[in-house]
């Protein structure tokens, strides 16, 4: 696998330290011989960047706002002087307030879910679109989803919508550009200890939970889901578009709780619904 992306080249946005998804996903591009780039958002992620960028073979990076069309135009201008053409668009970037993922769905105010759907699911088509001109036949772009998106899960609330939208939106922009050669695909992963699950109240229990039920008895690690990640965005999925892709120890396909397992599951559960 050492050469299979030799040559190409690409963007990953959301990388926010060595332990995100997306940083997972960029190291086993560069580990497989692509050139990639980075966004970033802030004077606190620029120094992160700083550090990491040297792990990923120094690897380019420059600011995106995503919720500024300005700044996006901006960024995908100083990308395509930088590399040209590119073959991969990743796009891991959410945000909600932490303070309305706890509690009633019910209660989201309107800025939140207004600034929710803006942020994780606008932004998609926001950067493809501008990102357009630059994909080669072949490219892939990557975003990524969670089990929120199709089942209720405590403590996610808008988020969850908003990943159901953004799946939707995966299914129409492969439609979109099927025809360009461009494939869009969704990567599911499991829970995963990141910047992000930190804003998830009880999330330890969420780890434990997966665990106990996912048929492999296990949570997720980087390795994997940077490995389901270069699947996706490699010549290896060719023919794959439109496709919600599952890296979670295969916890998506249980229906009941493991009998095994039922008293600390059912223990959870209640705290969890409490």
């Amino acid at each position: 696998m050492n050469n299979l992306m030799a040559g190409k080249k690409g963007i990953v946005m959301g990388v926010a330290n060595d332990r995100s998804i997306a940083y997972g996903i960029a190291r086993s591009l560069v580990d497989a011989g692509a050139e990639v780039g980075l966004s970033y958002q802030g004077d606190a992620l620029a120094g992160r960047l700083a550090k990491l960028a040297p792990e990923l073979n120094d690897a380019w990076y420059a600011p995106c706002d995503v919720g500024d069309p300005v700044a996006v135009a901006e960024f995908f201008a100083a990308a395509e002087a930088r590399f040209g053409k590119i073959d991969f668009l990743v796009h891991a970037i959410a945000f909600s307030d932490k303070s309305e993922l706890r509690g009633m769905f019910l209660d989201t105010s309107r800025e939140n879910f207004r600034q929710t759907m803006d942020i994780s699911v606008y932004s998609l088509l926001e950067v493809t679109r501008a990102a357009r001109s630059m994909l080669n036949t072949g490219a892939s772009v990557l975003t990524l989803s969670y089990y929120g998106a199709e089942k209720m899960i405590p403590n996610y609330n808008v988020m969850g919508v908003a990943k159901a939208a953004l799946e939707a939106s995966v299914r129409y922009l492969a439609a979109d550009l099927g025809g360009l050669g461009i494939r869009v695909n969704a990567l599911s992963a499991g829970p995963m200890r990141t910047l992000a699950a930190s804003g998830i109240g009880q999330f330890k229990d969420m780890l434990r939970w997966h665990e106990l039920n996912a048929p492999l008895e296990r949570n997720v690690s980087l390795e994997d889901v940077g490995g389901a990640g270069l699947y996706l965005l490699s010549p290896l999925s060719g023919a794959v578009t439109g496709e919600v892709h599952h890296v979670d120890s295969g916890s998506n396909v249980r229906g009941m709780i493991d009998k095994d397992r039922a008293e600390e599951s059912e223990a959870i559960a209640s705290r969890l619904a409490g």
